[in-house]
C-alpha cells in the first residue's frame, strides 16, 4: 500500500507503474513467506490457501492497473 501511495505521488505514469511493479514484487514476497509458513506449520492448509488466493487477486489487480496506466493520459 505504501509503494502504491508513493508511486502515485510521483506524478507520472512511468514512475507510478514502476512502484506498482515493486508492489507486485512485495506480493510475491508474501506468497513466498506463506509457503515457508506452511512448511514449518505456522499456517493450516486452509489458511495458506486463503492467503495465496488474496495474493493472486491483488497481483491480478496490480497487473490490470499497470495495463490501464500504460494507455492512460496522466503523464505529468
Amino acid at each position: 500500500m505504501s509503494n502504491i501511495a508513493e508511486g502515485f505521488d510521483r506524478g507520472s505514469n512511468r514512475e507510478f507503474i514502476q512502484y506498482l511493479i515493486i508492489s507486485r514484487g512485495s506480493v510475491s514476497e508474501v506468497k513466498s513467506l506463506a509457503y515457508a509458513g506452511l512448511d514449518i506449520g505456522h499456517f493450516s492448509h486452509d489458511s495458506f490457501e486463503i492467503v495465496i488466493h488474496h495474493c493472486n487477486r491483488i497481483s491480478n489487480m496490480l497487473n490490470g492497473f499497470i495495463r490501464f496506466l500504460k494507455t492512460s493520459q496522466r503523464k505529468a
